[in-house]
């Protein structure tokens, strides 16, 4: 068994004898879903963010991502999954409703392209807030390329019950600000997703195939499908593999953030956005009297460094999400690993959540020791190889000074889980919750169950490539969602708040009177100061 699983079983049973373990199922759950615009031609849509859905700089729930083709819909946080998916699924209906001659792409890995610069960059409007919401976008392309910003994903937030953490703070004995103990336990679950994030593309990955126009002139290292498609074997999510966007392209640069406590996570992310970097000096700042990136720092701002999981609170306006978690904490735990569930019209489906829920209390409940600089790069190495090997049966992870089996540490991980899904399954009355984890413990023992062993095997079996498979089942979803039934007052809602946000938007644009020179040294001028030394 996994060391921590003796601490996750007396815990348990404190849980159970002691005090309310109905605190664990409880919590908050909310999901953020990236999905490409594609016109009827099949290529990525060169149309702006239809105004109908109102304005993606202040809607609360329908925006953008990089491009302004990537749309983002955004559920704010519910007490059960189905509330969650059900208002994601009210989301893809409204949109699919307003969007003319253009469907959603299925797929993480984006829909034929025709290189970088026919990528449109997502714009916001001409207030500052805009134009830093764009400029920023304008220096990922000049740092990373366009192609992999296109890249969509799942993102799933999670939060425990308030009343869970003085519960849980008297179940263990320890004293001090209560703040401070949730903060030290959702870092503790932080790392430890880093872990053992590797489960992740495994059990979900479905992206083992890539359009070869996503490289352009490029050649990758990759294996041939067809004369339109490159893919691996035994890949499992290619998005969070070499071709995506990993904080491994910032090696060199200095940049690693450090999870060893919250404030060494917020001061070495703050002190990456004010330390220059010769690579992205060359760029320039302003040319031409344009902007090619808010400034020549490793990072723009904090946003810019990908980790597949983050500690989260709100912003305030003006605010740094490093400040934010300073002042005030950490109000959720983001994971952000999750391909597009191709499979599924929503892109994720309640057996993942139900699993995921139950993985991210299992990383909360167990020791978490701070990582060292060795196990950083054991954790890095054996999230790729998984990501792009995960079906070899032969596979080995790096687990502290010696190799294992992927199958075997995977087996055992999943099996340390097995008394807290079925604790959470008595508490919730719900058989769902075990039943999600046999789901996954089938997949270990059958490669082919995975979402991309499916899709490989079914590309196989239909003489498709990645383009014609992903294309197949956009138009799918398309359909299931033109028979759905719709909720009209949901609907309305979101034609009010459409109205709202474009009425804000000019509201800021009429109001601005201050150069955005200014606005954005008033907003560095905000962020925090040195901490704790990195790797």
């Amino acid at each position: 068994m996994p060391t921590g699983s003796s601490r996750i079983d007396g815990l348990l049973a404190q849980l159970r004898s002691q005090a309310d373990s109905d605190l664990l199922v409880r919590g908050r759950f909310g999901l953020e879903k990236e999905s490409l615009r594609v016109a009827e031609s099949g290529g990525i849509a060169l149309t702006p963010h239809p105004r109908v859905l109102g304005s993606p700089l202040t809607h609360p729930h329908i925006t953008t991502d990089y491009s302004e083709a990537l749309l983002e819909l955004v559920t704010p946080p519910f007490s059960r999954f189905s509330e969650a998916l059900d208002c994601l699924e009210g989301l893809h209906l409204h949109v699919h409703d307003r969007l003319e001659k253009e469907f959603l792409w299925a797929t993480s890995m984006p829909c034929i392209l025709a290189g970088g610069d026919a990528i449109p960059i997502a714009r916001y409007g001409s207030s500052n807030p805009g134009l830093m919401k764009y400029v920023y976008r304008v220096g990922l392309g000049y740092r990373y390329g366009r192609t992999m910003q296109v890249i969509a994903g799942v993102h799933f937030n999670f939060s425990l019950d308030e009343r869970f953490w003085p519960m849980y703070q008297r179940l263990l004995g320890e004293q001090g600000s209560l703040r401070q103990f949730r903060d030290h336990h959702y870092m503790g679950m932080v790392r430890n997703l880093q872990r053992y994030g590797w489960i992740i593309p495994y059990l979900f990955g479905a992206s083992p195939a890539v359009c070869s126009s996503f490289f352009a002139d490029k050649e990758p290292d990759l294996l041939v499908f067809d004369d339109s498609t490159y893919y691996e074997p035994y890949a499992t999510s290619l998005r969070m593999g070499d071709i995506g966007y990993q904080n491994r392209k910032e090696e060199g640069m200095g940049i690693k953030a450090s999870y060893d406590d919250l404030s060494s996570y917020v001061h070495s992310l703050a002190r990456a956005t004010r330390t220059p970097c010769p690579a992205w000096e060359s760029i320039g700042v302003k040319v031409d009297g344009e902007y090619r990136q808010l400034n020549t720092h490793q990072l723009q701002i904090e946003n810019e460094y990908y980790s597949s999981v983050r500690p989260k609170q709100i912003c305030a306006d003006m605010e740094t999400p490093a400040h934010a978690l300073q002042e005030r904490g950490i109000e959720y735990v983001e994971l952000r690993s999750l391909d597009v569930n191709a499979y599924h019209p929503l892109g994720v489906d309640e057996i993942q959540l139900r699993f995921l829920h139950i993985f991210m209390l299992y990383c909360l409940l167990r020791e978490s020791p701070v990582i060292s600089c060795t196990e950083r790069k054991e954790i890095d190495r054996n999230f790729i190889w998984v990501a792009q090997q995960g079906r070899d049966p032969l596979l080995k992870l790096q687990r502290g000074d010696r190799a294992v089996l992927f199958l075997d540490w995977a087996g055992e991980l999943l099996q340390a889980m097995q008394p807290l899904a079925q604790l959470l399954g008595e508490q919730s009355n719900d058989a769902r919750y075990p039943s999600a984890l046999k789901i996954q413990q089938q997949k270990l023992n059958d490669a082919s169950l995975t979402p991309s062993g499916c899709m490989l095997e079914e590309m196989r079996e239909k003489g498709e490539g990645f383009y014609q498979f992903a294309r197949r089942l956009s138009r799918e979803h398309w359909r299931y969602f033109a028979g759905r039934t719709r909720d009209a007052e949901f609907s309305e809602q979101l034609d009010r708040l459409a109205t709202l946000s474009l009425m804000q938007q000019k509201e800021l644009e009429n109001t601005d009177d201050e150069s955005f020179d200014a606005y954005l040294a008033r907003y560095f001028a905000g962020q925090i100061g040195d901490g704790a030394s990195e790797c």
